[in-house]
């Protein structure tokens, strides 16, 4: 990852101590007359992923995520032996022995209506059949995490509503490390994050998942310990010669930050994987962030193979910047991969990566998705100070809208306890997650692409289409999509699904008025 360099050659030997600024502080705009998501009704509606995959043997948790007043009853008709429902929650767990492939009846009940939906669950190979869909603390906290802004974050994912449409992880990123040690002498959590295993077991109790990270190198982008030590018995230099803080970060009183580089940034021979994901395994963790430049086959095998001796089913996320070159290795090996550096919150940045994806459709589809990292909306700032999105409301709908034509995870990277009620509707329109979440898990293209529009494709497993409309400019601009470059020759309904109405019918063509920055989302069937 780049991590802010020049900030880090200022700060990157600085101690925690800064806390984070006083929600009172931090400027929110009132963005609510730019909010196109309609309210959910009363009535129940199931959302999220329609294709869930397990390993045989491994332990299950799948939570049905569904609007509407509660109480909700829920049923599930088809369950493989071994998994049981909760029909208050609405969580399905177990361990399924049988490899298989089960349609089972989902049916969410309250007194205003019933809503019923088939869920595929898939227990084989694969995991990650869809992609991926929660939360990641580097975009707000940076290295300054605690465990408590990360329960904080997953509580409010449920207390918000956002669970209930399908979000599912809560990631801590780089800075939970403390020294290696314990039994199985893998890295323990440092003074920030004190009782991991209390941490995953709260995480699980509201029916979400918990990720991690790491790094094959000695130590991490933010002088951290890694997955590798300086010794065969897991000791590090730095540490050793007390070049570290309170939270084992390394620390330099020169603040040279060449000289970190040298000392943490390397790869040796001395390997620890194993020990941590055991570890991983141990405190029931469900995903991976693994994270080093330029990312090797031979690193990316050792990991793969380490999390599946365990009996999780840890989701295996690269980052960053993997070559396209190794991209068969890839699909073979890592359920998810960063396909670029890591984003920022302005036009320039965001669309570079968001309009630069095509390249990797050949490689998506469920079980292997490219990533191209996460969603910079609502309170950010990489931590400890919080700012809010510099992109404008109509280059959230773009960002939210790319990512889910072309099936990136989706992970939210803004404070989760601070959600302003743009930010909630842009996360919460279910007709555009089902973009992203589509089962047949195609990747979007470009049909049209210059440097004033681009029009993006994507097909969806009924049979329908749906398509993008984008404009790069800084004026409105009509932009037209002719049905027969699209393969329909008889008539067709337009449907704009961030405002989840159907617009116009056609056997022609279909023009939309399209903002700044901005894009019309339609499904057309």
């Amino acid at each position: 990852m780049k991590r802010q360099i020049v900030a880090l050659c200022v700060l990157a030997f600085a101690s925690h101590a800064v806390m984070a600024e006083k929600p009172e502080n931090v400027k929110v705009p009132d963005y609510s007359q730019y909010i196109l998501t309609p309210k959910p009704g009363k009535a129940p509606r199931i959302n999220g992923a329609k294709l869930f995959g397990a390993r045989p043997g491994s332990q299950f948790l799948f939570t049905i995520a569904a609007t509407g007043e509660r109480p909700i009853t829920f049923s599930a008709k088809g369950l493989p032996e071994g998994l049981t429902l909760d029909k208050k929650t609405g969580r399905i767990s177990g361990r399924v022995n049988k490899a298989g492939e089960y349609k089972v009846a989902l049916t969410a009940a309250n007194s205003h209506g019933t809503a019923e939906r088939e869920l595929r669950i898939v227990i084989g190979d694969r995991i990650a059949l869809t992609p991926p869909m929660g939360w990641n603390s580097w975009n707000c906290w940076g290295r300054d995490v605690t465990q408590e802004q990360v329960l904080s974050s997953a509580r409010a994912m449920v207390s918000s509503g956002l669970a209930d449409h399908g979000w599912t992880y809560i990631n801590i990123d780089d800075g939970w490390q403390g020294n290696r040690g314990g039994k199985l002498n893998a890295i323990q959590g440092n003074t920030k994050f004190p009782d991991m295993k209390a941490l995953t077991r709260e995480v699980h109790d509201l029916g979400l998942k918990l990720g991690i990270y790491s790094t094959p190198w000695v130590g991490t982008y933010a002088a951290h310990v890694g997955s590798y030590a300086d010794t065969p018995d897991g000791k590090y230099k730095w540490i050793e010669n007390g070049n570290r803080n309170e939270n084992y970060r390394y620390t330099l009183p020169t603040g040279d930050y060449m000289q970190y580089r040298k000392d943490v940034r390397y790869l040796s021979p001395y390997s620890f994987v194993k020990n941590d994901a055991k570890q991983w395994a141990e405190w029931e963790v469900d995903y991976l962030k693994y994270d080093w430049k330029p990312n090797d086959v031979e690193h990316i095998v050792e990991m793969h193979d380490a999390l599946r001796a365990t009996d999780r089913d840890i989701v295996y996320s690269l980052s960053n910047n993997a070559p396209l070159c190794d991209a068969p290795a890839l699909v073979k090996y890592a359920d998810c991969w960063r396909t670029t550096g890591d984003i920022r919150d302005n036009w320039d940045n965001f669309s570079k990566i968001g309009f630069s994806q095509a390249r990797w459709a050949p490689w998506s589809g469920p079980g292997h998705w490219p990533d191209a990292d996460m969603l910079v909306v609502g309170l950010v700032g990489w931590g400890p100070k919080l700012h809010y999105t510099k992109l404008t409301p109509d280059e959230q709908y773009t960002h939210m809208s790319l990512w889910s034509l072309f099936c990136s995870p989706l992970l939210i990277g803004c404070d989760l306890a601070r959600l302003d009620p743009f930010t909630f509707s842009l996360l919460s329109n279910d007709e555009v997650i089902d973009v992203n979440q589509d089962p047949l898990g195609v990747h979007g293209a470009p049909i049209v692409e210059n440097d004033k529009e681009a029009v993006y494709v994507k097909q969806l497993e009924d049979g329908s289409m749906a398509v993008g409309l984008f404009n790069k400019t800084l004026e409105s601009r009509d932009i037209t999509i002719k049905m027969s470059a699209l393969g329909f020759y008889e008539p067709k309904t337009v449907r704009d699904l961030w405002r989840q109405k159907d617009v116009d019918k056609t056997d022609d063509k279909y023009t939309a008025k399209v903002n700044p920055h901005g894009v019309v989302l339609v499904r057309i069937y």
